[in-house]
Parts: C-alpha cells; structure tokens; sequence
C-alpha cells in the first residue's frame, strides 16, 4: 500500500467518516490495562486521538509521511513513521518492545498489511495473556436510492484500478484471515456488523471520492474517474450542491486476544 493515500492526505481528513467514541469505550472495557495502544495505518490518526481518551499512551505508525503531517494531535499519542524498509526487529523497539502494548488497533487499512508478518508482530508485541487486536473497515454507504445508483456506477468503473488486496474490504471482512481468539466482537470468518452515521454535503462526497486510492491509480494510468461527465451526474443525483444528506457507512469489526 506504500504511496498510495500519499498525494490525497488532505481529502482523506476532511471527507472520510468519524469512528463513534462507543466504539472505544467498548475496547477500553475489554482491555484489562491501559498504558500503551498501538494504532496501527494510523493515518490522519482519527482513531488514535479517540483512543488517548482512554490509555496513557497512544504510538500512532504510518508508511506515509503526508498522511502523518496531517494527523490529529492529542497530547497522548505519538506518531512515528514506519518506512517499508524497516526491519520487524526495529518496529518492535520502535513501538515498545515485546509485551508491551495493551490494545493493537487497525482502521481500514489491515487488508493492505502483509498479514502473516503483521499477526506474527501483534503476538510478539502484545501483553500476554488476555490482550487485545481490534481491526475494523467499511465498504459501503447507504443513503438516497438514486445516489446509490450513481455510487455503485462509480465503483464498477474504478474497479480495474483497485489493489487486489481490498477484495478483503469489499467482502467486509468475512474473508480475511483472523487468527486470534474471540473476545465476543467477531470471530474469523464472522465478522461483526456496525453502522456510522455522517451528515455530507455534495462537497464532502467528491472529496470521499477523490480520496480513493483507485482515482489516483486511474489518474496514473491516464484515467479519468472522476470526470466533469461523473461530477455532474453524482450532482445531479445529489440535489443541489449546499444539500447536506444523511450517510449511513456500512462498517464491520473483529476483535481477539492472542
């Protein structure tokens, strides 16, 4: 995924949805300390800020340095930058050394990871015994009919140009490997169902759009995804440009403990 999120950092701020604070809240109670979460694609750290509401420290990683210049401060979280070419060994240094981290924590971003050398870093760096990995994405938004209909026109044109790792999104997780044991939020192969609520405008939709890793592949390859052509049918779709609609994102989660 290297590179990727790198040239629409500033879209995927503003324009993605905001996980509910429920839902930390929920993995802070499952977690028996709170010293140190490590949150893990961290991106613009949406989900490493809600999580220094609850644990002392909060190490935020990312591959991509743009993404990380824009991600949210909290005087909790620290954000480091984890190139491709560092070894496993100086990750593990990096984040705290092995049994360490109360709470491993993945927001749409764990189908791109190596999985087999990622779940082998969770289980060395992660409190044993009954501490926690958490990863959780969203694959699709329900809100007016014919705006869907537009949306699903969209996303059948761009699928050429996505990675063959985000096949895992698409099928909401119920695919990806999970090797770790239930802690009553999914389990592998059964992921749990959840729903996050946005109000968007015409504006905030085009930026979601603009912000897919696809539309910038296309645009490498001379591909227009995203032409004045779709942009007027998305608006028409739309309604007015100032309408602001109600979004419903449909998300997913797995949570266990090593």
């Amino acid at each position: 995924m290297a590179g990727l999120f790198d040239k629409q950092a500033e879209d995927y701020l503003v324009a993605r949805p905001t996980y509910p604070k429920e839902w930390y809240s929920m993995l802070a109670a499952l977690t028996p300390k709170h010293s140190l979460a490590w949150d893990v694609g961290t991106g613009n750290g949406q989900a490493a800020f809600s999580l220094g509401e609850h644990y002392e420290q909060v190490i935020g990683s990312d591959i991509s340095e743009s993404q990380l210049k824009s991600a949210l401060q909290h005087p909790r979280v620290r954000y480091v930058h984890t190139p491709v070419t560092m070894s496993d060994d100086e990750l593990v240094d990096l984040i705290g050394g092995e049994n360490s981290v109360d709470l491993v924590t993945v927001a749409e971003a764990v189908h791109w990871f190596d999985l087999p050398k990622f779940y082998s870093l969770v289980k060395s760096i992660l409190c044993k015994p009954s501490y926690m990995i958490a990863v959780w994405g969203y694959n699709d938004i329900v809100t007016h009919p014919e705006i869907e209909g537009v949306l699903k026109r969209f996303y059948e044109a761009s699928k050429p140009f996505w990675d063959p790792k985000r096949e895992y999104l698409w099928e909401g997780y119920r695919t990806l490997p999970f090797p770790f044991e239930s802690v009553g939020l999914g389990s592998e192969g059964q992921p749990v169902a959840l729903e996050i609520l946005k109000e968007v405008s015409f504006e905030g939709v085009l930026r979601m759009l603009r912000s897919s890793s696809a539309v910038n592949t296309a645009k490498d390859q001379g591909v227009d995804l995203l032409s004045q052509e779709v942009i007027e049918e998305i608006q028409r779709a739309w309604g007015r440009p100032n309408v602001v609609r109600n979004v419903t994102f449909k998300a997913f989660t797995l949570a266990g403990k090593v």
